[in-house]
C-alpha cells in the first residue's frame, strides 16, 4: 500500500455523492473495493477509479484525435504512394518497432512493419499483440518484398544466387537503426550463418531508410547493404536476393475511415499504383489489402 492514495469513508461518500451509510453497505457486500486497517475502512483510489470505469455505461468518451502521420518502417513504394495519394499524410519512418511504440502512444494513424517471428513463418502479428494489446487496430498486407544484398553495379543481379553471410567479409556494411525490421532481419540472417555482426566492417553512419542504405552503396560509403531489390533498381545497383518478406500496414480502426487514409486506399487500388510497383520490381502486391489481424 506504500505510496498509494487511500480514501476514507467520508471522502469516498463525497466522491460518489452518497451518504456515508451507503458506503458502509457497499463495502459490506463487496460492491466497492476496500481494505480494513486497524478496524478502519479505507478505499484505494486507483482501485475505486478502475471500479468506476468498469461500471460506466453509455458511449465511450472521445479520445484525442490522432495526428495524420504514417509511422514505422520505410518502404520506397509506400512512401511514393503516400505522396501521390493527395491525402495530406505526413510520414515519420523510424523503424518497425519504433512505429508500433509511437502508434501505441497515439502519435500517428498507421505504421508499416516487417517483423519476423522466431518461427520464421509468422510476420508482424505477434508484435502487434504485444505492443498494441487492446488497441482498436487492423493489420493489412501491403506487399511481399524481395530483400537481399545491395551491391555496386555489375557485381551481381541474379535471382538464382544463394548468398552466404561470408560474402560480407572485407566489405563495409551499411547498417540500419537498432529495432528496425531491416536490421533485425539482417542480424538474424548473420546468426543463422554463424557470423557475428561485431566482426564485420560497418559504416560509421546509420542508414535511416531503404533509400539511404542503397545510396550509401551508390556513393561508395559502404560496399554492401541488406536492402530491397526495389531500392537497388532505382539506383541501378546490383542485387543478390536472400529472402521474401511480408510488409504490412497496421492502422487505427477509426482513422481507417477518415479522409487521409481513405485517399491512400483509393490510390492503392489504382492502375497507376500497380504500374509503379511493377516498374520498381521486387514487389508482389497480389495480396494487397488482405486482413491478417483485426483487434477484438
Amino acid at each position: 500500500m506504500t505510496g498509494q492514495r487511500l480514501l476514507t469513508t467520508r471522502e469516498l461518500a463525497e466522491l460518489l455523492r452518497i451518504r456515508e451509510r451507503k458506503v458502509y453497505d457497499m463495502a459490506a457486500t463487496g460492491e466497492v473495493p476496500c481494505t480494513r486497517v486497524t478496524g478502519k475502512l479505507l478505499f484505494p483510489l486507483d482501485a475505486v477509479e478502475a471500479w468506476l470505469a468498469a461500471n460506466r455505461s453509455g458511449p465511450e468518451p472521445d479520445l484525442p484525435a490522432r495526428p495524420p502521420v504514417f509511422l514505422g518502417s520505410h518502404d520506397p513504394l509506400l512512401d511514393w504512394a503516400i505522396r501521390e495519394s493527395g491525402g495530406e499524410l505526413a510520414t515519420r519512418f523510424e523503424g518497425s518497432q519504433s512505429g508500433l511504440d509511437a502508434l501505441a502512444a497515439g502519435e500517428g494513424i498507421a505504421a508499416g512493419l516487417h517483423l519476423q517471428h522466431h518461427d520464421r513463418e509468422t510476420w508482424n502479428v505477434p508484435f502487434i499483440e504485444r505492443s498494441l494489446a487492446g488497441k482498436p487496430v487492423v493489420l493489412v498486407e501491403f506487399a511481399w518484398r524481395k530483400r537481399g544484398l545491395v551491391v555496386p553495379a555489375g557485381q551481381a543481379d541474379s535471382d538464382d544466387a544463394e548468398p552466404a553471410p561470408a560474402l560480407l567479409a572485407g566489405k563495409i556494411v551499411a547498417l540500419r537503426q537498432p529495432g528496425s525490421g531491416s536490421q533485425t532481419l539482417f542480424e538474424s540472417w548473420l546468426n543463422a550463418g554463424g557470423v557475428d555482426l561485431a566482426d564485420l566492417g560497418a559504416s560509421s553512419l546509420t542508414a535511416r531508410s531503404e533509400t539511404d542504405a542503397a545510396m550509401m552503396v551508390l556513393e561508395g560509403r559502404a560496399g554492401i547493404a541488406f536492402g530491397l531489390q526495389a531500392a537497388a533498381r532505382q539506383m541501378k545497383l546490383g542485387f543478390i536476393p536472400v529472402l521474401s518478406e511480408r510488409f504490412d500496414l497496421v492502422v487505427d480502426r477509426k482513422a481507417w475511415f477518415d479522409p487521409p487514409f481513405q485517399a491512400l486506399l483509393k490510390f492503392l487500388s489504382s492502375a497507376t499504383f500497380r504500374e509503379r510497383a511493377s516498374a520498381l520490381g521486387g514487389y508482389d502486391i497480389s495480396g494487397l489489402g488482405t486482413v491478417h489481424y483485426n483487434a477484438p
